[in-house]
């Protein structure tokens, strides 16, 4: 027990000298360029570089956001024994023209030789070397990442990391998982194991789930493989992928669940989806059942000779090997296997600790301890974000028994090693929230509020935050919410509220945005096309990886991938660097909002309102021009979800294939507007344009239909208890959507950059396309339906659904009103998929107007959702749908898209979104059509949130008050105005009528302008 005690204290020892020490670039495997907000771009090392000549030299690849490949590489090569600079200049001979050289200084450094060279193309090339100390510094790539290049020398000449901004071109459509892709990509198999893993242990969940992907096709049928799937399913499962993760784990078992690790990987893994998921009891369970025999940990072996186990371990803690990072550095089997052990010890302390039971859990986290200190006297790096995490336990049980010191220092304990070993990271910062939490627990408000922000500040430019942070913010929101009436405590939740996940459209809608702000039609263009290469290349990569894990993979075919997948990234990464000429593309627009930011682009009578779900509570945060105040909603995220379904299912419900209405509950909508709005009416008093920002539930229900009055609630329920009378009008009802017009928004960054950009260049007015033509005998014959998106019949729409078009009289309205001039109605056999997608004039039209059937769910429950809208059937290769990714793949340049068809706001799945080439959405509501045309180019987006009505022409005359109001009338006030029509009218009061349409994006523009 002494000797224990002791290796723990020599471990804390070493721990605090790393923490005060900068780490040496020489000894790690990747690092990071510059310094300054989110990390942009990376050095990855290669060892099968042939610039490398020994072991002692070292070669990087330059990885960098928004690019699909490597863009330029670091090298440290020693000059005896050769001439490295002429080993890179014959690589370079046949790829590159270079000029002679000249000598430039860079920062600190002088004497540097610098090359100007051109690849193929006339692309520009830079090459940088520098000799020093018998070693030859060298970083060379294409010229528009000239900034990298040069913070990549100064880095390898010191040895450590330098300070410098990185300033290269992004389109901000890859999010940070693609970057890891790239990353990844650069690295072979067994560092980018040793990388994912230790993104898992930062806490980059979904970072870690894209290594682990791209090593479960690299590595080879076994438990390699195996190991790769069942951490992958992990990383799902932390990201709320539940049924992603039920078949990865599924596909580890068959793969390797016989092998020692790989086996105690899916108990514990299983046991932590289950806690994810919030069974506790069953992750309990989990843990108690017993491993596979084969994956029995070997009885002790004699030790009175060096057997070849023994010979190994000695090999793994030699220093040299250790420092070079080569394989002696790695653990033995029966290690993994015995730190897994400690963490399914670690997993049922907590899962007791959650159950009630302090001392039994208390006892297996000191025992998780202990299992720890057993493998190499506790010097395991690797594990030390394990340790954190138990601390984190052994707090809470501290806390719990009135220990208040001792849970401060156990929480100290955690984020000291941390900070060593992973400093900056979410796994880190989580560590921070928890003492944070812990603080505003007993009542030590300011250090608390201190902490949280320094955790979003220190998150502020690295996206959305990990699912951990995401739970453990949830205190700070409550902290603030008690000072919500303080413009100071309003906006610091505002900008809190940033790092929390959001929709996939709304990152879709920024990259709109910085595409608008181009300002050049060549800077544009160059963005699209790097933005689509993207796509492209997302995509192949879908079928590749889906090819190489194949039982029978066709080597042939996914041998043609690769080859394209290579030309496609070298494409995207030359048009990423030409992008980089145009300075508005150097610029980084990420990092937080403040909201004194968003109260600027509010017009006078205009309010935004966010609503926020952290953990259990809603708050929501309502900004004016001149105002700001936050609040606690009056119902909880769960109770929120069953009001909505509840409302909802008096809206319109669809039973054995008909559309039923229901009279709609009232009192549920007047509760709900209180639970809302109710601590934030008295400022809703002079608002006359509502910008909404839904989340949770109510990404599924327009705030228009909300009651505000009590008043028109009692004299609906009156007259609807009247000898007669059917509950069905709804005239006396004071609706939110009556006196105010609403837009829609997905983030308030994308929504003030897309108010900023400028509108269409469109020459015409509007593109109206619908009433689609039944299917003929010939596409009744063919089976290309069937072969939807590769799903086959079982996913295929039946035929029947094209028998029913959708009337082209609204269309005919909306050009009548506009003038035939500039405007065009395409209906009948040439409304196909194909003829839309051959069209090279799309952009050209302002407005698009689609009235057709939209099939937005799956045709059974074990498809998954691939959003589509109607269209004609054509030849060959037509399957009578305009798909997810078709849209996506379409050129608009439009101020508005209106979808006259049914649930266009609802989502896609996870799958279509692959299948677009899109990684992110797939979990919410707008996530579907509504991302597809932001994507193509549309300002804003008219969709629906049920199936639109037939009766009483309904749909028709909404639609058509979009164009027939003055011009100058905002999109959102014309909409107002055709739905108090329907509002007035009791056969069409209902809100099924009138609410069902909402307008994503910025209502406050005029669908006809003035003049």
């Amino acid at each position: 027990m002494r000797l224990r005690r002791l290796s723990v204290l020599v471990l804390a020892a070493a721990l605090a000298a790393a923490a005060g020490a900068e780490p040496r670039i020489s000894l790690q495997d990747s690092f990071r360029l510059g310094s300054g907000g989110s990390a942009i771009c990376s050095a990855e090392a290669s060892s099968g570089d042939p610039a490398l000549s020994d072991m002692f030299d070292r070669g990087y690849a330059i990885v960098c956001r928004d690019a699909a490949a490597a863009v330029g590489r670091l090298y440290a090569l020693r000059e005896r024994g050769g001439d490295p600079a002429g080993r890179l200049a014959a690589l370079r001979q046949g790829k590159a023209q270079c000029s002679p050289g000249a000598r430039t200084e860079i920062e600190t450094l002088s004497g540097v030789e610098a090359l100007s060279c051109t690849l193929e193309g006339g692309l520009p090339y830079r090459v940088y070397s520098l000799r020093r100390g018998g070693t030859l510094y060298v970083a060379e790539g294409l010229a528009g990442y000239d900034s990298a290049l040069r913070i990549g020398l100064r880095t390898l000449v010191a040895d450590r990391p330098v300070a410098g901004n990185v300033e290269v071109a992004l389109t901000e459509a890859g999010d940070p998982a693609a970057f890891a892709r790239a990353q990844a990509g650069a690295l072979d198999p067994a560092r980018a194991r040793d990388q994912a893993y230790r993104r898992n242990n930062s806490g980059y969940f979904a970072d870690s789930a894209e290594f682990f992907e791209v090593l479960g096709s690299a590595e080879p049928v076994g438990a390699g493989r195996a190991e790769a799937i069942v951490n992958q399913a992990l990383q799902q499962s932390n990201l709320g992928y539940y049924g992603v993760g039920d078949a990865l784990l599924a596909r580890a078992a068959e793969a390797g669940g016989g092998d020692m690790v790989v086996a105690r990987m899916l108990r514990n893994y299983q046991a932590i989806d289950l806690l994810n998921r919030g069974s506790e009891a069953d992750a309990l369970a989990e843990l108690d059942k017993p491993l596979p025999p084969s994956a029995m940990l070997p009885a002790p072996e004699a030790e009175t000779a060096i057997d070849a186990r023994t010979a190994a371990r000695i090999a793994a803690e030699s220093p040299a090997l250790r420092q070079l990072g080569g394989p002696g550095g790695r653990l033995l089997p029966e290690e993994r296997a015995q730190i897994l052990d400690a963490q399914a010890l670690h997993l049922r302390g907590t899962l007791l600790r959650l159950a009630g039971q302090p001392e039994p859990a208390a006892a297996a986290l000191q025992r998780a301890l202990a299992g720890l200190d057993s493998v190499r006297d506790g010097r395991i790096a690797s594990t030390i974000w394990l340790r954190a995490q138990v601390y984190g336990e052994l707090a809470a049980l501290a806390e719990a028994r009135g220990d208040s010191a001792e849970a401060e220092r156990r929480h100290r304990a955690a984020i000291a090693l941390l900070e060593a070993e992973h400093p900056g990271s979410a796994a880190l910062l989580s560590a921070q929230t928890r003492l944070a939490a812990h603080f505003a627990r007993g009542g030590r408000t300011a250090e608390a509020r201190a902490l949280y922000k320094k955790v979003v500040e220190a998150n502020s430019a690295g996206g959305s935050a990990s699912p951990t942070l995401h739970r453990t913010l949830a205190p700070y929101f409550a902290l603030l919410e008690r000072e919500g009436r303080d413009p100071a405590a309003a906006a610091e939740m505002f900008k809190a509220s940033q790092i929390l996940v959001r929709p996939g459209v709304a990152q879709t809608q920024a990259v709109l945005a910085r595409e608008l702000s181009g300002g050049s039609d060549e800077a544009s263009r160059l963005f699209r096309q790097s933005v689509n290469l993207g796509r492209s290349i997302e995509r192949l990569q879908v079928e590749a990886g889906r090819l190489a894990v194949a039982p029978e993979p066709d080597e042939a075919r996914l041998a043609g991938l690769r080859a394209e997948l290579d030309g496609l990234r070298r494409e995207q990464v030359a048009t990423q660097s030409k992008l980089a000429d145009f300075p508005r593309y150097r610029v980084l627009s990420g990092g937080l909002m403040e909201l004194a930011d968003l109260q600027q682009a509010l017009r006078p009578g205009e309010a935004y309102y966010k609503m926020i779900v952290v953990g259990d509570a809603a708050y929501a945060v309502l900004a004016t021009p001149g105002a700001a105040s936050a609040w606690k909603l009056g119902a909880s995220p769960a109770e929120l979800e069953r009001e909505v379904d509840a409302l909802r299912a008096t809206v319109a419900v669809k039973e054995e294939g008909s559309i039923l209405t229901y009279p709609f509950d009232v009192e549920l909508a007047f509760r709900l507007y209180g639970q809302l709005f109710g601590s934030g009416e008295a400022a809703m008093a002079d608002v006359t344009h509502l910008i909404f920002e839904p989340d949770g539930a109510m990404l599924r229900l327009p705030p228009s239909l909300l009651v505000t009055e009590r008043s028109g609630v009692d004299s609906y329920l009156a007259r609807a208890r009247r000898a007669g009378e059917d509950g069905f009008d709804f005239t006396p009802v004071r609706w939110l959507g009556r006196d105010r017009d609403i837009s829609t928004a997905v983030s308030a960054r994308a929504f003030r950059d897309v108010r900023r950009a400028g509108a269409s260049r469109a020459r015409k007015d509007y593109l109206g396309m619908g009433e689609n033509a039944p299917p003929s005998g010939e596409a009744l014959e063919r089976s290309a339906v069937g072969g939807l998106l590769g799903q086959g019949p079982v996913c295929a729409w039946p035929l029947g659904q094209w028998a029913k078009p959708i009337s082209a009289a609204e269309l005919r309205t909306a050009r009548q009103a506009l003038g035939a001039g500039g405007s065009e109605i395409v209906t009948g056999a040439a409304f196909s998929d194909s003829a839309i997608k051959a069209r090279g004039d799309l952009a050209e039209f302002r407005i698009l107007h689609f009235a057709t059937h939209g099939l937005v769910t799956a045709p059974r429950p074990e498809c998954p959702a691939r959003p589509a809208l109607m269209t004609s059937f054509a030849g060959e290769g037509s399957d009578g749908l305009l798909s997810f990714g078709e849209i996506y793949d379409l050129r608009l340049d439009a101020d508005l898209v209106i979808l006259s068809a049914c649930d266009t706001a609802g989502r896609a799945s996870l799958a279509a979104n692959r299948e677009a080439g899109l990684r992110g959405g797939g979990d919410f509501a707008l996530d579907g059509l509504v991302r597809a045309f932001v994507g193509a180019g549309a300002r804003s987006v008219v969709a629906s949130h049920w199936p639109v009505p037939d009766d009483f022409d309904a749909t028709n005359r909404l639609v058509s008050g979009l164009f027939t109001a003055p011009p100058g009338t905002s999109t959102a006030a014309a909409l107002r105005q055709a739905q108090n029509r329907l509002m007035a009218t009791p056969a069409t009061s209902h809100p099924y009528y009138w609410a069902g349409f909402a307008i994503v994006g910025d209502g406050a523009a005029p669908v006809v302008p003035k003049g």
